[in-house]
């Protein structure tokens, strides 16, 4: 799944999307409400994970019951350190799926990720497949596929891949790769992006007439069918 992690706690934050990530899933962490919020409306993800005590203008519940307002039905799961009843009442009735209550095993919030994911595939077929031109990707069988050519793939560029198409047409930068799909928050000023492109270029752009994998000079990667 394509999950939206909002947590300020960098601790936190960084424990579940590394955890998540194992699991298979493409995660996008942010520390706040406002980048939160804006990736919520702009891009289209499988689950939101949002933490309820958000520094700023904008904390969890008003994210949710924005997005809310907006018709976006995105299964959300609340991470909080408010433990009551009436916490929980709250915010479920601003819009939530599940609460989890910090501190929290990982166990059982993938289990509770799995168990929303289960829900939603019922109520709305979930995207298993992502394509661009005559390149195809199954998320499910975590195969590829150009022109009806089975192309293999080791897990990272299956990742990089998957988070190119998940932003066809736009400007991926390297910043976004490394958090998307290394988990790096730092730069770790190797050139390890450069050498995964490159393989993955070889693999889905080198046997076939037009390139779908571009640099766009001075800013990073654009997938995209010219």
């Amino acid at each position: 799944m394509h999950i939206l992690v909002v947590e300020d706690d960098p601790t936190v934050r960084n424990f579940v999307a590394k955890g998540l990530r194992e699991a298979g899933h493409l995660v996008e962490p942010v520390d706040n409400g406002k980048d939160g919020l804006f990736l919520a409306v702009s891009e289209n993800f499988d689950l939101i994970i949002l933490d309820r005590m958000l520094p700023g203008g904008i904390d969890g519940l008003r994210l949710l019951e924005t997005i809310r307002a907006q018709n976006n039905t995105t299964p959300v799961l609340l991470l909080s350190a408010l433990a009551d009843v009436d916490d929980r009442v709250q915010g479920l009735k601003a819009g939530g799926d599940d609460y989890v209550t910090k501190p929290f095993a990982f166990s059982e919030l993938l289990a509770r990720v799995e168990a929303l994911s289960r829900r939603g595939r019922s109520e709305n077929a979930p995207q298993t497949r992502l394509s661009v031109a005559d390149l195809e990707i199954d998320l499910l069988s975590r195969s590829v596929r150009r022109g009806g050519q089975r192309i293999d793939l080791q897990p990272r560029e299956f990742r990089l891949l998957e988070y190119l198409m998940r932003h066809a047409g736009q400007v991926v930068t390297r910043t976004m790769l490394l958090e998307g799909v290394w988990d790096y928050h730092f730069d770790p000023q190797t050139n390890v992006i450069d050498v995964h492109v490159s393989r993955l270029r070889q693999k889905v752009d080198k046997p076939f007439d037009s390139p779908l994998i571009h640099t766009i000079r001075n800013a990073g990667y654009m997938l995209r069918a010219d």
